[in-house]
């Protein structure tokens, strides 16, 4: 059943392929597209297709299952598909189904773009519904894949634009570890999510950043103080 899958979605992905938008997908990626470079048009229209094709037949658990092979083996288009094939079956989502999606940053998830599409859209209904607690966000801080440790503060940005209550030191304990990190994206993911809070809850934001503003790299200074008055972002240089 997986086979005949992959060789429907590869074949498709081949025949739809165009050098022009691989081209100008390239430019937003420093570690290279590895894509086909698919119409964004005819691209939805066919995961619409297909999951209506495949409701029937397909479980949450077989979806899992073939998005371990497209994560392994696929191109960036495949990876979005195991993306939207999940998303199908939220209403099937356990706390086992999200440990199995987290294992996906080891084989496959290799760019901020993947990354940030499974936050939008797969990894916000686990704490919508419950599912999980955000104490299980702490374990991705030490992973060894960068994507995973910035999937942390992108899904806590994502919650925040959902509207979903949490509480801001609840999203601060668990980022904290992270402020840190040397990672380009996790900076930038990490200066994107205070960025946001600060609009909601200044004054929390603001202490936290002065707390880190010495230790921390600079980009998240950069990206959560950008929208602050000129001379007002001045309090939170690096001392030197």
């Amino acid at each position: 059943m997986f086979k005949e899958k992959i060789k429907e979605i590869r074949a498709f992905c081949e025949l739809n392929s165009d050098p022009k938008i691989i081209a100008k997908y390239s430019k937003y990626f420093k570690e290279g597209f590895d894509g086909f470079g698919i119409d964004d048009k005819i691209f939805r229209h066919q995961i619409e297709v297909w999951i209506e094709k495949w409701n029937q037949e397909m479980t949450i658990e077989n979806y899992l299952t073939l998005g371990d092979e497209l994560m392994k083996n696929g191109k960036f288009e495949e990876k979005a598909l195991a993306i939207h094939f999940v998303k199908s079956k939220a209403a099937e989502y356990t706390e086992e189904t999200f440990d199995r999606i987290g294992k996906w940053f080891d084989p496959g998830i290799s760019n901020w773009a993947t990354t940030d599409v499974l936050c939008m859209l797969v990894l916000p209904h686990f704490f919508i519904k419950n599912i999980i607690d955000f104490d299980k966000l702490k374990k991705w801080n030490t992973s060894q894949s960068e994507w995973q440790r910035r999937a942390v503060p992108v899904l806590f940005a994502e919650l925040s634009k959902l509207k979903i209550d949490f509480q801001i030191d609840e999203a601060l304990s668990v980022i904290e570890p992270l402020m840190e990190d040397e990672s380009e994206y996790v900076q930038k993911g990490l200066g994107t999510l205070l960025r946001g809070l600060w609009k909601k809850q200044p004054k929390e934001t603001e202490k936290f950043l002065y707390k880190w503003k010495d230790k921390c790299g600079r980009l998240i200074i950069r990206y959560a103080t950008e929208k602050m008055d000129k001379e007002y972002r001045k309090k939170f240089r690096k001392a030197k």
